[in-house]
């Protein structure tokens, strides 16, 4: 079932779980909804994130000495489907899935009320099982695309995906920038051509000028860095801050999401 997003653009927020600990994360997690925040992207920490820089692999480590595992982050999920109805998926790379089995991973989601799955290295012409599995408990899964793909893999990412499409803004790791990559509103144009469901730009997006440029072209903004930056400047505020930056983000005052 794609998402039916209330604002546009509508705020994404990427959340590495367990970053300082998992009671900061449900706390975080709280004030992002209430600050704005429609969707949360609940990463799961790995050993070896490829995908991200600096920011979140610092948040990845600080995770695992907590030894936060998937399991861990589907128990936080089930606790935040108990006071909110926002938007849950569960961000992870395709090794904790494995070492929990598909299956299992697919019938825990469920019980534990995500929406679905990102899984960022997860080809989709060997996503297969997974979709099997993740299908039959009606869990939406979402594929990331990027620039540099061609019209038949594009095509192809938007068949299997469900919920939204998450269009990367720029090819390389994530990080915040100062500009917004001219690559991402291209990019965009050309999944419109196969697609119906809400598209997501990330990577990078990280002002307020950047989450109103996403706004003319995509229908969602994915805040993650900036996010995970504010958590680990901000040691015993972690929320407040966390609050601040997306009504900054999203254009709210601040003083809507006081305690």
């Amino acid at each position: 079932m794609a998402f039916s997003f209330k604002n546009k653009p509508t705020l994404v927020a990427y959340l590495t779980c367990g970053d300082p600990d998992m009671r900061t994360t449900r706390d975080v997690a709280l004030a992002a909804i209430k600050a704005g925040a429609e969707v949360l992207e609940l990463g799961v920490p790995f050993s070896d994130p490829v995908a991200d820089g600096p920011v979140i692999q610092r948040a990845s480590e600080r995770a695992l000495r907590n030894h936060v595992s998937l399991q861990d982050v589907l128990d936080l999920a089930s606790e935040i489907r108990r006071e909110s109805d926002a938007g849950l998926i569960v961000f992870t790379y395709l090794n904790p899935i494995m070492r929990m089995g598909m299956e299992k991973f697919a019938t825990a989601a469920a019980n534990a009320g995500v929406d679905g799955a990102l899984v960022t290295d997860l080809p989709v012409e060997e996503a297969d099982e997974y979709l099997q599995h993740m299908r039959k408990r009606n869990l939406n899964t979402v594929f990331l695309a990027a620039p540099t793909s061609t019209d038949q893999r594009l095509k192809r990412i938007c068949e299997v995906s469900t919920g939204f499409v998450y269009a990367v803004s720029r090819t390389g790791v994530t990080g915040a920038r100062k500009e917004l990559a001219d690559d991402a509103k291209k990019l965009v144009q050309r999944l419109r051509k196969f697609t119906k469901l809400p598209i997501v730009v990330g990577f990078g997006i990280s002002a307020p000028e950047h989450f109103a440029a996403v706004g003319e072209f995509a229908d969602a903004a994915a805040v993650g860095t900036a996010i995970v930056h504010t958590i680990e400047q901000n040691p015993g505020k972690e929320a407040q801050a966390v609050a601040e930056l997306i009504a900054q983000v999203v254009g709210r005052r601040s003083s809507a999401v006081s305690p």
